[in-house]
């Protein structure tokens, strides 16, 4: 759309790419991740903006680089900006450049970001992040059609399709005063959800073998994943999503001790929230009772508790967060038996 609205006649452009393009970097096959697929390939090649919606890590960046790719612009630059990592008084210099002696440190003519995507695609990352004053700068440039460097007077346009992301909710932004409605209206033509992992479980799979096997290459390595483990990972809710999930084959390939990893490597947090995963799913299926899923998670942790603190029940006690007589409690009510330390071998002076 700001394509159109920039250039009155655009340029002819190439055929569209055929819609079986295969699109690797999306891993999954869920119909969730199906949908992701159809709707990417319906925009791809249109002018139309596209607003990406997502939690954190889903991969927002990842889905406009394949809107870039699978288009006509192809061959154009793709110029990502992260919106939320520019302060407000230096977003406009950044969007649209500035002339030399504009401000203070402007030694030097510098084009904007969206110079630099001409005949591309620019992606604004975490837009819901503007503040005001810039939403009026960008609305601006979108309704005008053409806007001009920081200090500068010239008019300049520019063949560019804009695509944004946030992991805001931009309607109740806009509710709340903190995003403009106009703005909001001329982002959101075309919105494509990006589902988080755990609306996508049947994809865990598949996706860890992927990151595992770009750990293993990178680290030199030929790492496996132990079958139990890989049912932790299914089980987990992801909060991080796909950057979590990257990040962890990463942690496990570098330092696992064995070739196969174990539950043992695993993090405490994503064993303890993946059981409490799978433990509400058997309680909301009645394969347990409430009882019984608190009793199995609280025995699981004191276990793990136990192993990392070679049995020590004050050490124990203290990485639970729980004194060692209700830790003993506990342990005698489900019925942990308790494992002595090993003793430390006595040094005898040389005499």
């Amino acid at each position: 759309m700001l394509a159109a609205m920039l250039l009155p006649t655009p340029p002819q452009r190439t055929p569209a790419v055929s819609s079986d393009v295969n699109m690797p970097a999306l891993i999954g096959q869920s119909p969730t991740i199906r949908q992701l697929h159809d709707a990417i390939r319906q925009v791809s090649d249109s002018p139309t903006t596209v607003l990406i919606l997502g939690e954190t890590g889903t991969g927002k960046e990842l889905v406009a680089r394949v809107l870039h790719d699978l288009s006509s612009r192809r061959a154009g630059p793709f110029v990502a900006v992260n919106c939320a990592a520019i302060p407000d008084d230096l977003i406009e210099s950044e969007l649209f450049g500035h002339e030399r002696g504009a401000f203070t440190d402007a030694h030097a003519t510098r084009r904007g970001q969206f110079e630099m995507a001409n005949g591309g695609t620019l992606f604004l990352d975490e837009i819901g992040d503007l503040s005001l004053r810039a939403q009026g700068n960008l609305l601006r440039v979108i309704e005008e059609r053409m806007f001009a460097r920081v200090g500068g007077t010239e008019p300049i346009r520019v063949d560019v399709r804009l695509l944004g992301a946030t992991n805001v909710d931009l309607e109740q932004a806009v509710r709340n005063g903190g995003f403009r409605e106009d703005l909001y209206h001329r982002l959101n033509v075309v919105p494509i959800q990006v589902p988080p992992l755990r609306e996508r479980s049947e994809d865990i799979p598949m996706l860890v073998e992927h990151f595992l096997a770009r750990a293993n290459q990178e680290h030199g390595s030929q790492k496996t994943i132990a079958p139990e483990v890989m049912d932790r990972l299914a089980g987990y809710d992801w909060p991080g999503n796909v950057r979590e999930m990257e990040n962890l084959m990463a942690r496990l390939v570098a330092l696992a001790a064995n070739p196969v990893i174990q539950e043992d490597d695993l993090p405490l947090k994503v064993r303890a929230r993946a059981r409490t995963r799978t433990l509400a799913e058997d309680v909301r299926r009645g394969a347990v009772s409430l009882t019984q899923a608190v009793d199995a998670f609280e025995r699981e942790l004191i276990l793990d508790a136990l192993t990392r603190t070679s049995h020590v029940q004050v050490r124990a006690a203290k990485a639970l967060g729980i004194t060692r007589r209700i830790l003993k409690y506990k342990m005698d009510a489900l019925g942990i038996p308790v494992t002595r330390p090993r003793a430390r071998p006595i040094r005898r002076q040389a005499a």
